[in-house]
Order: structure tokens, then C-alpha cells, then sequence
């Protein structure tokens, strides 16, 4: 069975045992994800937002002798839109293997910077354990290294919601969910995906806890 999980900036636990359900921990906060700060990323209330350091989601799936990891942002995005790749952006994702749990043990590092091509971009992940040195190539191409597959790229946003049934809900007082409404539909985001051997993490028989953050170099957030 696979589980999975999202909030960015949450501290997600997985129990890395097969089966095992999966808890989601932290205050709500503490969490920034889909146009949160508005000041900050939300085009409606800035017509400079930064897309590209805007975090969405983190989804996380416990499959047989692997943990796949994903990280979504720059979404939602309409699908004329090209994906978001900025140099100046770095992305982290900070994993817990043991207590306390605030003290990531493994720090995994993603970076984009434009190739030789026009409109082209490379993707550099460090930090991935077992791995020697960096997973680099090309976005949109799955890039193999010490039993580790990792790619980045552009995809329809994997994240499901009614928000016009939020809406309705606060409106109202009465529950307007609705699974005929995705708000998410049809619409992209940018995401890196990271597939490793179940084993490197704590040797696959503990809980890990996870979290993400972006950070921009010569800016402000």
C-alpha cells in the first residue's frame, strides 16, 4: 500500500514500514503553500510575485524497497505557461531520521540553471544519500545515478481540491465539498521528483519526517 501526503513547510511523518499509515504533525502556521504569503506570491496582490520560490506541495509515497519524493511549486499555473526554473532559487528538503525531530539529518539540495541551449535548463540534486556527488542533467528526463532516479519538470498540478466548495462552505455554515470540483484542474505546476531505495533512510525500518524550504540568492522572499 502507498500513502501520501502534502503541506508544504509541514513536518510530515512516514513510517517507513510497509503498510504503515502515515501522520502529519506541526502546526498549521507553520505552513506556506498555494499563494501563501499573498503579499509575496499571489499575482493578484502583487504583480511582481515569485512564482518560482513559491512552494506548493510535498507528496511523499512509501512504494515496495523505494521512497518517492516530489515537491511542487510555481502553481498554480495556467497551462500556456512554460515551468519555472530560476537559478537563484535554491530548494530544500529536510528530512528527520531520528529525534529530535526538528534537526534534519539529511538535507537534500535542488538548483535549475539554463543550459546551452535557448530555453533550455539543467537541474543539479545534492545531498541525496548513497548518492556520490550530484544528480545533474537536463529537466524533463529521468536521470539515473547510484540507484537513484530523480526528474524535473513541468506537470498538470497533482494536488485535488474543491475551493469553490470552501468558499460555499464558510459562506454558508454547511459542508459544500464537492469531488466533481477540482480547482487544481487542467492547471500546472513545477515539480522534482526523487525516487531512493527505502533502506538509506534510517535503514528503512524507522519514521522519517520531512519538511521543504526555498531560499533567494541576492533578494528577498
Amino acid at each position: 500500500m502507498r500513502w501520501m501526503v502534502w503541506g508544504c513547510g509541514l513536518a510530515c511523518a512516514l513510517a517507513l514500514t510497509t503498510g504503515a499509515a502515515l501522520v502529519v504533525t506541526g502546526a498549521p502556521n507553520h505552513a506556506a503553500d498555494h499563494l501563501d504569503p499573498p503579499g509575496r506570491s499571489d499575482p493578484t496582490v502583487d504583480p511582481t510575485a515569485d512564482a518560482a520560490a513559491d512552494l506548493a506541495d510535498v507528496f511523499v509515497w512509501n512504494g515496495p524497497g523505494t521512497v518517492r519524493l516530489g515537491v511542487t511549486f510555481a502553481g498554480p499555473s495556467n497551462a500556456n505557461l512554460p515551468a519555472f526554473y530560476d537559478r537563484d532559487v535554491l530548494y530544500k528538503l529536510l528530512i528527520s531520521t531520528a529525534p529530535p525531530h526538528d534537526t534534519p539529518e539529511i538535507i537534500i539540495r535542488v538548483k535549475f540553471a539554463p543550459g546551452s541551449g535557448t530555453n533550455e535548463h539543467g537541474v543539479q540534486i545534492t545531498g541525496v544519500p548513497g548518492v556520490s556527488g550530484a544528480i545533474e542533467g537536463p529537466v524533463e528526463t529521468v536521470l539515473v545515478k547510484d540507484g537513484v532516479r530523480a526528474r524535473a519538470g513541468l506537470h498538470d498540478d497533482p494536488f485535488f481540491f474543491d475551493a469553490r466548495g470552501l468558499r460555499e462552505s464558510r459562506t454558508t455554515g454547511q459542508i459544500r465539498i464537492s469531488n466533481q470540483r477540482d480547482f487544481f484542474a487542467a492547471q500546472n505546476v513545477t515539480v522534482f521528483v526523487i525516487e531512493v531505495p527505502r533502506e538509506r533512510f534510517a535503514g528503512g525500518t524507522g519514521v522519517i519526517k520531512l519538511w521543504t524550504t526555498t531560499a533567494r540568492f541576492g533578494g528577498q522572499l
